[in-house]
């Protein structure tokens, strides 16, 4: 998954990024609200971790504009949003839920409890489960384990990510514009074929029958 993480200290930011992308997910920062903006209209994110105090607004409103469709974003689509913020009030926890936060982590926290409730609001109104399974293939997130048959696989993490993803989306066509837009950060460069190598990565550790297909002109599909 693509999350985007909006907070004005850099440590706290690299730090978080860094437990995230070992999580298998890509990952965006921004420093400020003009950056987030930027980078949500340009990139489809699944969620946002966002700050409440930025240095040119607050990560609260950009809660709101992004619960209400006044920020715009991607083809339209609201990333989840987590509000990681030092105010512990039960008044603010209200105010930041209130205002449409998916979620509320008060700081200092475990980068474990993060990645928890990241792994949550991931599955939240869908019908993806804790750990995910697709015919012979089975996918623990919170683990990182990925099993075919019972034999476990060696994946990368970006592989690991890919598959993740393929198996959340079974049965559906995914380009590769999409999956490049949702798997990996902005670092990607679009015009490389790294979708088209690391699918085929992909296929030949899962080895076969095969499972993931080509749909031509239109992408890849896990499953039926």
């Amino acid at each position: 998954m693509r999350l985007l993480v909006v907070e004005d200290e850099p440590d706290l930011a690299d730090v978080v990024a860094r437990s995230l992308r070992r999580d298998g997910h890509a990952v965006d920062v921004a420093l400020n609200v003009s950056d987030a903006d930027l980078k949500l209209r340009s990139a489809g994110y699944d969620l946002a971790v966002l700050d409440w105090s930025l240095p040119d607004g607050s990560g609260l409103q950009l809660c709101r504009d992004l619960v209400s469709g006044t920020q715009p974003t991607l083809e339209g689509n609201r990333p989840r949003i987590l509000m990681l913020t030092a105010r512990d009030a039960v008044e603010d926890r209200v105010l930041g839920l209130d205002s449409g936060a998916d979620d509320y982590l008060v700081k200092p926290f475990a980068l474990t409890e993060l990645s928890a409730r990241v792994r949550a609001l991931l599955r939240r109104d869908t019908d993806t489960p804790p750990v995910l399974a697709v015919g012979d293939l089975e996918l623990d997130p919170a683990r990182f384990v990925v099993t075919r048959g019972g034999r476990r696989l060696e994946l990368t993490a970006k592989e690991f990510s890919l598959l993740q993803y393929f198996m959340a989306s079974a049965g559906r066509v995914l380009s590769q514009e999409h999956l490049l837009e949702h798997v990996w950060d902005e670092m990607a460069d679009p015009l490389t074929n790294v979708v088209r190598v690391t699918v085929s990565n992909l296929r030949k550790k899962l080895g076969p029958p095969q499972v993931i297909v080509t749909v031509p002109g239109r992408g890849y599909r896990l499953g039926d």
